[in-house]
């Protein structure tokens, strides 16, 4: 579970920590207050992409520290040498958009971070639902709750090798005018990479080189001149903290009192000192030499027209480049290799179809299952004779990279109605249901649940049933909830406000754990009271929060 949340200078936020309970956690507020901000920032340490517009006006850096307590599994222990069930999970990002990351104090990368993310919170963000109405994202679903993922990557990976074959049978049928202007293009643009010779991350090391090769001269000036007073001249820092540092000392021979003031001023002539040596080792290295800085600014710009025409990463320029010898080789032997090609292409073809035959039955059986099982987790969600199908059509024809299968699924939500693809027929509300379902059945194993307005678009019995759902989903494992509904935040373990407020100036977001009377309070205001002495609002809120207990 999440044990622990710090969050500071992160879009409004200042500065936040809270402690999650265990079961559901509703996060409540003012339209407009900032309560997805906190599921921002989890997912910002997480490893989500930051910018730096999200620091917040003012600050240098924005940080955010979760700390869990959880299993992980064996083989990401191993893989990051890392131990035990507590974790603390760091990350930050100052101005220049430079972030920081790191694993119970060990440093690490993003990726790094996102990995173990996946492992420890499960997201369902506002809007997601709407991507249930794609059938590629219906696809993904079907295949991770079918376990297909190790099939679906060992058919990617023929389809691949087939279309390569493809290609090379392609080139070797080509015509010799055009074979050889395609050798032409293929061997300029070759010649163009190579004859720059770009390395990977050498663009990066130029532009953080740069700034200071072109203002060498005025560092070197104000760093000599910095150095001449803390250490060189004549009455330099060093030399008069050093001498008021032995009269202190003097004193403090006479006078005990005054030993603190000795040890501080020794200690400030040993900084100056200190800093005096760094500011002698920077000035040594900086180099004001004009012929360096132009060979810089040369390689920066060949560098950025291979980018702007091989990119946009430098990456990219160099897969260019050995697609290219690809090419080249496969246009220049063209001849000689057609009827083994044709071989070739007729064999990954072969071996393909049986893995895309292999793959459909697959997809057929946890198509039966998972309409079996959602079906059953979302009827009592204020369904009356709900259908849900998943239909699986195979195009033998015209396999791709993810096999040859189109995943639709179908959905009823009323008695007597055929089931119809769900992007046809599901309102808002219905969709918000469906993915909840999902969520449920796709977790697994799990700790941590994060919803962020799953209740939208419903209201009245059905949002108390969805309220509920939830409630039981966070049995055995944390489920955080952002939601405007007071049905569903009556259900919760722990209920936490949010609020914003401003002066005009500067915005500031609060977060505070409710009990008691304030539940109470919150309820009744989610419900539309004018004030909080509604007393129909109030006794409504009570009597909904004691329903919910039962």
């Amino acid at each position: 579970m999440l044990s622990k949340l710090s969050v500071r200078n992160f879009a409004v936020i200042s500065n936040v920590e809270f402690s999650p309970k265990p079961g559901l956690n509703v996060f409540t507020g003012e339209t407009g207050a900032g309560k997805s901000v906190a599921i921002s920032a989890l997912s910002f340490v997480l490893g989500a992409r930051g910018s730096v517009s999200l620091i917040k006006d003012g600050a240098d850096k924005l940080e955010v520290r979760a700390e869990f307590e959880a299993k992980l599994p064996e083989t990401l222990l191993q893989k990051y040498a890392l131990s035990g069930t507590k974790f603390c999970l760091a990350r930050s990002l100052d101005r220049h958009g430079k972030s920081k990351a790191s694993i119970n104090g060990k440093p690490a990368s993003a990726a790094v971070l996102a990995e173990i993310g996946k492992e420890l919170v499960d997201f369902h963000g506002q809007h997601e639902h709407q991507s249930l109405l794609r059938c590629e994202v219906q696809l993904d679903l079907l295949d991770t709750f079918g376990k297909l993922s190790t099939l679906r990557e060992k058919t990617h990976l023929q389809w691949k090798n087939w279309r390569e074959a493809q290609a090379r049978l392609e080139a070797a049928q080509l015509s010799e005018q055009e074979k050889q202007r395609q050798l032409d293009l293929c061997n300029f643009q070759l010649q163009e990479i190579e004859k720059v010779a770009p390395q990977l991350g050498e663009d990066v090391e130029l532009e953080q080189k740069l700034p200071q090769l072109k203002h060498a001269g005025r560092l070197v000036e104000l760093a000599s001149s910095a150095y001449q007073d803390l250490y060189d001249n004549e009455n330099s820092a060093v030399t008069l903290l050093g001498r008021a540092a032995r009269q202190v000392s003097e004193m403090a021979q006479l006078d005990e009192q005054a030993a603190p003031l000795a040890d501080a001023l020794a200690q400030a002539e040993t900084l100056a000192a200190d800093a005096a040596s760094d500011l002698s080792a920077y000035q040594a290295g900086l180099h004001a030499d004009p012929q360096t800085l132009d060979d810089m600014l040369s390689r920066h710009e060949k560098l950025k027209r291979l980018k702007l025409k091989y990119g946009p990463q430098l990456s990219d320029v160099l897969k260019t480049a050995e697609e290219m010898k690809k090419q080249i080789d496969r246009l220049q032997n063209a001849e000689l290799l057609q009827e083994e090609l044709e071989k070739e292409v007729a064999k990954t073809r072969k071996e393909l179809d049986v893995l895309c035959e292999q793959l459909h039955t697959k997809r057929q059986t946890a198509a039966q299952k998972l309409a079996a099982t959602l079906q059953k987790e979302i009827s009592p969600l204020g369904f009356n004779g709900l259908v849900f199908e998943i239909a699986v059509e195979m195009d033998s024809e015209n396999p791709g990279p993810t096999g040859a299968d189109q995943v639709e699924f179908l959905f009823s939500p009323n008695p007597g109605q055929a089931p119809r693809p769900l992007r046809a027929v599901a309102s808002g509300g219905e969709l918000s249901r469906v993915m909840l379902g999902l969520k449920t059945v796709l977790a697994g194993n799990i700790p941590v649940m994060v919803f962020d307005e799953v209740d939208s678009g419903i209201g009245g019995r059905t949002a108390t049933l969805v309220g509920q759902k939830l409630r039981a989903v966070s049995k055995g494992r944390q489920v955080l909830c952002v939601t405007h509904l007071a049905s569903v935040a009556a259900c919760a373990d722990a209920h936490f406000y949010i609020e914003k407020t401003t002066d005009g100036k500067k915005t500031e977001v609060s977060l505070y754990a409710l009990d008691g009377e304030k539940i109470i309070s919150e309820l009744a205001r989610m419900l539309g009271a004018l004030s909080d002495k509604d007393a129909t609002a109030l006794a409504h809120a009570r009597k909904m929060l004691a329903e919910s207990r039962k």
